[in-house]
């Protein structure tokens, strides 16, 4: 029996330790990007809830990317977003100065408000 052979659908065959021909099958390659929180957390999120999806980008070689572009999303609405909301409620340089102590209090609280909508809206969505 031949260790290699070409099937009529143009697939490779190799044979197995148990004389049975498995394709020969391989993902594509993937770029690899860097991956931040909101990345693993929509991997995370993918893989419980959203299988199929999870499936057609691991199999497309795409996963990676596109982790790496929800993660980058994330990031700059992040940014707009507490920027926007600090200019709206007043957590200024000269509040930093006169009551340090209620400008952490208020940028806490920005940050992790800004947090929700950028996990609903991005990464659980």
């Amino acid at each position: 029996m031949e260790k290699h052979i070409m099937g009529e659908n143009g697939i490779g065959y190799t044979l197995g330790e148990d004389d049975l021909y498995y394709p020969d099958l391989y993902l594509p390659e993937e770029t690899e990007y860097p991956i931040g929180k909101y990345g693993m957390l929509r991997k995370a999120y993918l893989k419980e809830h959203r299988k199929g999806l999870y499936l057609e980008l691991v199999l497309a070689g795409k996963l990676n990317e596109h982790l790496h572009q929800i993660d980058e999303e994330c990031n700059q609405m992040m940014d707009r977003l507490v920027e926007q909301m600090k200019e709206k409620q007043g957590a200024t340089e000269q509040l930093k100065a006169e009551n340090q102590m209620l400008w952490v209090r208020m940028c806490n609280n920005i940050r992790h408000c800004a947090e929700e909508v950028v996990l609903k809206e991005i990464v659980y969505a």
